[in-house]
């Protein structure tokens, strides 16, 4: 096993908190190469108050931040980058394969594909219980805080 980070280690790399703090764990990794994590969806999330009151289902734009605080993850416990903040540069490729809901354990994986520089591609991918929910490329660029 590579990383491992329970939620208060990943606060102190991330900068999101309540409501947008969508990673609980992140179970293993390598910094700078890939991450692992996973969101345990409870029923409890404030964004099914309104999507939608009469079937929870997660927006997917959320499980796409979801996969990308993963892959911030993967970039920021390098050592060059540590203390900054990574911002979307591009979402590309994005697929939805199935509904997330309340009880479903999302196993997050993210792996930066191309680096060059601050700049770099992550191959992301959501999965509930084996299946795939998500997949998506995102593009990620590193700046200051």
């Amino acid at each position: 096993m590579g990383m491992q980070l329970n939620s208060n280690q990943i606060s102190e790399i991330l900068p999101h908190r309540y409501p947008f703090a969508l990673v609980d764990r992140i179970i293993d990794g390598e910094p700078g190469q890939w991450a692992k994590g996973i969101k345990c969806v409870s029923v409890n999330e404030q964004f099914f108050c309104g999507h939608f009151p009469q079937e929870h289902v997660m927006p997917g734009v959320l499980l796409i931040e979801a996969l990308a605080q993963v892959g911030a993850v993967a970039i920021l416990t390098l050592p060059e980058y540590q203390g900054k903040i990574v911002y979307f540069g591009g979402i590309k490729n994005a697929r939805f394969r199935g509904k997330v809901t309340p009880g479903d354990v999302v196993e997050l994986e993210c792996a930066l594909v191309k680096r060059r520089g601050p700049v770099g591609i992550g191959e992301a991918k959501a999965t509930v219980n084996g299946k795939v929910v998500v997949t998506a490329e995102l593009t990620f660029s590193v700046g200051a805080v």
